[in-house]
């Protein structure tokens, strides 16, 4: 998946929201939680585009050796891939819908009603 399409497949999911941190990273967030991260630190930092998943997911993930442990964020199972054509581009959309649903799910009932969520 390109740059841009992974941008253009985090906003289309409810309630995202992006800005720009460390180092020209595009960070997407739900609720002001971030569940995606693409270029500036991510690229920097050795590759493919990082986001949450579940701990099922980080397991697989990690052991076909389609991504390692994030940096600074492995602790939350998130990953990053080893390029950004690890996955297939609707194996990685079904990926930053699932890390989207994570973080929202979190988030309390007050803030979920407030974003449309619940």
């Amino acid at each position: 998946m390109t740059p841009k399409a992974f941008e253009t497949r985090c906003l289309r999911l409810p309630a995202v929201t992006k800005v720009v941190q460390w180092e020209g990273t595009s960070v997407f967030k739900v609720g002001g939680k971030m569940f995606a991260l693409a270029g500036g630190f991510v690229a920097q930092s050795g590759g493919g585009f990082m986001f949450k998943t579940s701990t099922m997911a980080y397991q697989l993930l990690i052991d076909q050796g389609l991504a390692r442990p994030a940096p600074y964020l492995a602790r939350a199972t998130w990953v990053q891939l080893v390029g950004n054509d690890a996955l297939s581009d609707s194996e990685l959309a079904a990926y930053l819908t699932q890390a989207h649903a994570l973080v929202a799910a979190k988030l309390t009932q007050k803030s979920r009603k407030l974003l449309g969520l619940a």
